[in-house]
């Protein structure tokens, strides 16, 4: 090949793997923009005085005297708007039945949507749930109730080529010429002073409980969960791994049995998550019985016995990557064969070995198939660790899906979906910074 061929395929072939870096970067960007954007929005939002009440009245935290002046404040800014509902109802209690069934329907909409943006008003009290009681506690929600109160959605099927287009309608038209029509401009007008909302770094999302299905609090318990499950397999995996690794690396011969049992490995390690799940509730909720039903215990177990493989395989390839002559060394200084094992080659061999855990170890807290039968629930409080023996728990993976399909209200836990997946990418990258920053000291004081 002429040199000059050689050098076009050589920038050829460099052009071609910058492009493809550049391919990944974008499409990390894209993937992790959204998720990092709106997920730092679970904690740093313009927070409303309905916010500051709930964090006041269900956890203990703001400053009394503080909180109640926003409090009065706002009540202060609202009570005009109950004022014009109470005459409104007082005139259409006194008038004919014809106007009552005109007006029925609209201002009991009307209502249901200034109960989602400011609450359950006075005159009702403690409303039994908190979504009813609370109004919107975050501006981006405030905002899009307070177009549900100054619009009605109508369907516009005047194209007969369309099947009908979605528009915005002015509620004020339902009332107009009556005692309600100025409330839409004073709304418009003083939604800020109704509701006062303020810059608020909420960093106790990362270990409230939450509240009333995930409408409010925060996400502790589905956190601790993914802690305990992912600690617990690792804690199974990792010595059962790392003998059987020892095994196949140093002891085994190549014959058709270790043959058999390298081929049976590998095939555990691209079986379906979801089969492992299913095989969990089969052997160690319903033979063993380690539990009566879910348990955190019969999870880890699960997950375990899932990220077994990547873990022998990671450890072994680990182990045949130390140079023959530590051993030979060690082994003509008179070191026993384990002895050799145990104090040269997996010292050496260390780092390899702390990564496929690690990796592992990030498997582990992202997988849901495996848990859903063994361990996770959608709802429940966060678990003492000698709980974790007997009780399942709510865990990020499981209730990020769980939120995102079947939860009644998804628009409004938009925060606590993006919140929970940016947790949960945010704990895989730093399991996996860690490892590299373990590696590379293993690494430096193995050098000397």
């Amino acid at each position: 090949m002429r040199a000059a061929t050689r050098r076009l395929l050589d920038r050829a072939f460099t052009a071609v793997s910058l492009l493809a870096v550049a391919a990944l970067a974008a499409a990390l960007l894209l993937l992790l923009g959204p998720i990092v954007t709106r997920g730092a929005g679970a904690f740093v939002f313009r927070g409303t005085v309905e916010h500051r009440r709930l964090l006041r009245e269900q956890f203990g935290r703001g400053d009394p005297q503080a909180v109640a002046r926003d409090v009065a404040a706002a009540a202060a800014a609202r009570r005009p708007v109950y004022e014009l509902l109470a005459r409104f109802q007082a005139e259409l209690d006194a008038a004919d039945a014809a106007t009552r069934r005109k007006y029925r329907a609209p201002l009991r909409e009307l209502q249901e949507a200034l109960h989602t943006l400011f609450g359950a008003p006075p005159a009702e009290g403690q409303a039994l749930l908190l979504r009813n009681r609370y109004g919107a506690t975050r501006w981006d929600q405030a905002q899009a109730a307070l177009r549900g109160v100054l619009y009605t959605e109508e369907w516009d099927y005047s194209d007969p080529t369309r099947l009908g287009a979605k528009r915005l309608a002015p509620r004020a038209e339902q009332f107009r010429g009556t005692t309600l029509e100025p409330l839409f401009s004073l709304l418009e007008r003083e939604a800020r002073a109704m509701l006062r909302p303020r810059w608020t770094c909420y960093a106790r999302f990362l270990t409230d409980r939450s509240l009333d299905a995930h409408f409010f609090g925060g996400i502790g318990p589905e956190a601790l969960g993914t802690l305990y499950l992912a600690v617990g397999a690792m804690l199974f995996a990792v010595p059962f791994g790392l003998i059987a690794a020892i095994y196949l690396a140093e002891f085994a011969g190549e014959g058709r049995l270790v043959g058999l049992l390298r081929m049976c490995i590998s095939t555990l390690a691209g079986v379906p998550s979801i089969v492992f799940g299913l095989f969990g509730l089969a052997f160690f909720i319903h033979t063993l019985r380690v539990s009566s039903s879910k348990s955190v215990l019969a999870g880890a177990l699960t997950l375990a016995v899932m990220i077994l493989p990547t873990v022998i395989r990671a450890a072994e390839e680990a182990l045949r990557a130390v140079p023959p002559t530590y051993k030979e060394a060690a082994l003509s200084l008179g070191a026993s064969r384990w002895h050799t094992v145990l104090s040269v080659v997996l010292p050496a061999a260390l780092p390899g070995v702390l990564t496929g855990i690690v990796i592992s170890l990030g498997r582990a807290a992202g997988e849901t198939a495996p848990i859903i039968f063994t361990a996770a629930v959608s709802m429940g409080p966060a678990l003492k660790p000698w709980e974790t023996l007997s009780q399942p728990t709510p865990a990020l993976s499981w209730n990020i899906y769980n939120l995102t399909t079947e939860h009644e209200a998804v628009e409004r836990i938009r925060h606590v979906q993006f919140g929970m997946i940016f947790t949960l990418v945010a704990l895989v990258l730093l399991l996996n910074a860690a490892a590299l920053w373990l590696r590379a000291r293993v690494s430096r004081k193995l050098r000397g």
